[in-house]
């Protein structure tokens, strides 16, 4: 098993949907072991539909507040994950200078699924909540309680 980083970002277009989830989950199972932030190309609020499905698992998003690569107060990471295509270029330049790796996950953005079933949107939200939840358990492995 690899070392786990000290310190990573997750971005993505609006940091409203896929990055704050990424983020949550990577605080909710490294608890404060990884420094963990997120941010996007623009900032929008928070989505509902994100809170929900997170909320369904235990993990409370109501209160993260969107920001963007300029609002970021740290730019230290390991590594920079990046979530949409948009979020991938300007990771680019911002790493540009630094000794950080960048990896992509193109992640569907839920947020674009146009359904009047309140069920079927939820369901987006849900596969990409899952997905991320297994990518970050697959790249970042849970510590045993004899590594702690």
């Amino acid at each position: 098993m690899s070392e786990l980083p000290s310190a990573v970002l997750f971005s993505c277009t609006m940091n409203s949907v896929r990055s704050p989830m990424a983020e949550a989950i990577m605080k909710f199972l490294h608890g404060h072991h990884i420094f963990v932030d997120s941010a996007g190309v623009r900032s929008k609020e928070i989505d509902g539909y994100a809170v929900a499905v997170m909320d369904e698992i235990g993990i409370d998003l109501s209160r993260h507040h969107a920001k963007t690569f300029e609002d970021l107060t740290d730019t230290y990471f390991d590594i920079v994950i990046t979530l949409s295509p948009e979020a991938q270029h300007s990771a680019i330049e911002l790493t540009r200078v630094m000794a950080c790796e960048v990896e992509f996950w193109n992640t569907m953005d839920p947020s674009l699924i146009e359904s009047e079933d309140r069920e079927v949107v939820l369901d987006a939200y849900r596969a990409v909540r899952d997905q991320l939840m297994q990518r970050i358990k697959d790249r970042f492995p849970l510590r045993s309680q004899s590594d702690t």
